[in-house]
């Protein structure tokens, strides 16, 4: 199979995310970065398209995402330096997801996209039917999920390791918006803080769903009832700044997701604690090479990352030996890895992914064109036979914006429990 040919809308300039996916696209010569439109304003975008570490060339180098598409399209399938992208990743702020990776996914190409997914649940039905229509590979950069630990964190529960699941907690602090940065012009304060771009959800869109993500991850379990506390703590700020919610998850266990961005000192704070009838772990996204699991009644267990002992599925994501720390760049080309594997299986005619990946319709959800869930116990694709094919879909997206509107309804009502189970 021919190395993937990557295009890329947003990123440019001022952004932090765009080199993310650039690296972690690339990081197992997997695909190649073609052609980009850098950023919503043309003169902008060419000029950051013709710097390093981008360089593009000049014919795709392009001015609008309208451009781009229609141009790849005009260019011929196959192999070549003329050939046209396989897939886009689409790294702009919220407000531009859907358009841009609804346009792509439409036309068949496969669409890699930042979360949130799109700024409500009408965009992201709208988007599982392009998904639908051009019938590609639709993944969402929940890269949290990508970690070693993550996955033995999740086979651990799915074995049975912990017992029934009694109760989570998931946390994600940080500290960069304790003041009101947006103010200053800070590109990434700015558009973050921004209902227009950010949508609904502040702190609870742009990390929040990263802890709803994990915690769905791991435990298998889905959040079906929310009691909501948003805040936006600093004066003026349009979003929360603060969320605090407990949880009633859909086997009857109880959970607390808190995350903050004005928690002065915290940097990327993410942690996740799970207890069940037999056992409990821990993981944090600041140590993390790390698990820990505490049988009752033993000591503590420290799991570490790459160590035989350890599930398919977390050997799978690990790149070097134990001791040598793995972190956030890695996790990310994870995902990459996976949503690459099932486009290079898409793009070389092998119909081998287990049933329902990568395909669309699920009438078991309802929502047309997403990737349809086959592993029994979570949900998601990537099930303990297939550790090569895991990543999160568009179905993923599209609910972890589900979960941020029903979070925000519920804050504004008077109401001390709303319903949020994925239609």
């Amino acid at each position: 199979m021919h190395k993937l040919r990557m295009g890329i809308v947003g990123g440019g300039k001022g952004a932090f995310i765009g080199a993310v996916h650039r690296i972690a696209a690339t990081m197992d010569g997997r695909a190649e970065l073609v052609a980009g439109c850098m950023s919503s304003d043309p003169a902008r975008a060419r000029e950051s398209g013709r710097e390093s570490p981008w360089n593009l060339a000049d014919d795709r180098n392009y001015g609008t995402w309208q451009e781009m598409l229609e141009r790849e399209l005009a260019r011929p399938t196959g192999e070549g330096p003329d050939a046209r992208i396989d897939f886009v990743s689409v790294v702009t702020p919220n407000h531009a997801h859907a358009p841009i990776a609804g346009g792509f996914a439409r036309a068949g190409f496969h669409v890699v996209c930042d979360k949130p997914l799109c700024m409500n649940s009408a965009e992201a039905h709208e988007l599982a039917a392009a998904q639908k229509q051009g019938g590609g590979v639709f993944a969402v950069t929940y890269n949290y999920s990508g970690y070693p630990m993550v996955k033995q964190a999740r086979h651990m529960v799915a074995q049975g390791e912990l017992g029934e699941i009694r109760k989570v907690i998931v946390e994600y602090n940080q500290g960069w918006l304790a003041s009101k940065l947006e103010d200053s012009g800070q590109k990434q304060a700015d558009w973050r803080t921004d209902p227009k771009r950010a949508g609904v959800g502040g702190a609870i869109g742009d990390i929040g769903s990263h802890a709803e993500h994990l915690l769905r991850y791991i435990t298998g379990l889905e959040i079906s009832q929310i009691c909501a506390d948003l805040t936006s703590f600093v004066p003026g700020r349009a979003l929360d700044d603060d969320a605090n919610l407990l949880l009633r998850l859909s086997n009857g266990a109880r959970g607390i997701l808190t995350c903050s961005q004005v928690c002065i000192g915290g940097e990327n704070d993410l942690r996740i604690r799970v207890w069940g009838t037999k056992a409990g772990l821990e993981w944090r996204q600041e140590e993390p090479n790390a698990l820990h699991f505490r049988l009752d009644g033993k000591p503590e267990q420290i799991f570490r990352r790459g160590n035989a002992y350890l599930c398919p599925a977390a050997q799978a994501a690990t790149r070097i030996p134990s001791g040598h720390p793995e972190a956030f760049l890695e996790a990310f080309a994870n995902v990459y890895r996976g949503a690459m594997e099932a486009m290079g299986r898409c793009i070389g005619g092998r119909h081998s992914l287990p049933a329902g990946l990568g395909a669309p319709v699920s009438a078991r959800h309802g929502v047309p064109g997403h990737q349809e869930d086959v592993r029994a116990r979570h949900g998601m694709p990537g099930h303990q036979g297939h550790p090569e094919l895991d990543y999160p879909t568009l179905e993923d997206g599209a609910r972890g914006v589900h979960f941020i509107e029903k979070t925000v309804q519920n804050s504004q009502s008077e109401r001390k429990w709303t319903d949020t189970q994925f239609p």
